[in-house]
Formats: C-alpha cells, structure tokens, sequence
C-alpha cells in the first residue's frame, strides 16, 4: 500500500499541519497585540509569550512528529494562549 493512501499517516499529516497553523495562528496573534494589554491583564509579558510561541513554532518544525513531545506541550501553549490570554489582551470576553 502506497504511504500517501495510509489513513493513519494522512490523519497524522493533517493533524502535524493543523497544529502547525494553530501555533503560527497564536504567535502572529501575540506580535500584534500591545505589550502594556498583557501587564494590565496580569499575564505573561508579551516577550516572554512571543519567546514561548516561537519556541512552539520551531520545535514544531524541527520535529514535526504530531505525537512527539516538543509537538504536544507547543499545541498546549498555543491552546493556552489562544483560548486564555488572547481573549484578555484582546478586551473581548470570547476566545475567537
């Protein structure tokens, strides 16, 4: 059976390229928005979650294994960005 018609490596692929937006997604998000939002809110400074992003981005790529473990905690911080400090930087009360 040819590798590209494997069910499990094509859901293994669509999932290493869905986390892979979703931490590009987060830290985009992050550089966009003002550092004093962060301190206001009391969070995280903006640089130390621009560093963990980008550390989530790279680790990633470099290995981008879904199940590896660099793989998981970055998806764990981008998960936690998006859906816990996003929504306070941003003055909305809703994650997206």
């Amino acid at each position: 059976m040819h590798l590209l018609y494997d069910p499990a490596s094509l859901l293994l692929t669509v999932l290493s390229f869905g986390l892979l937006a979703l931490k590009i997604w987060a830290l985009v998000d992050c550089v966009q928005r003002p550092a004093a939002a962060f301190q206001a809110h009391d969070k995280l400074t903006k640089r130390n979650w621009t560093i963990i992003l980008a550390l989530a981005l790279v680790l990633g790529l470099l290995f981008g294994q879904v199940l590896s473990l660099f793989a998981i905690i970055g998806a764990v911080a981008a998960i936690v960005y998006l859906v816990d400090v996003r929504p306070a930087v941003s003055g909305s009360s809703r994650p997206w």
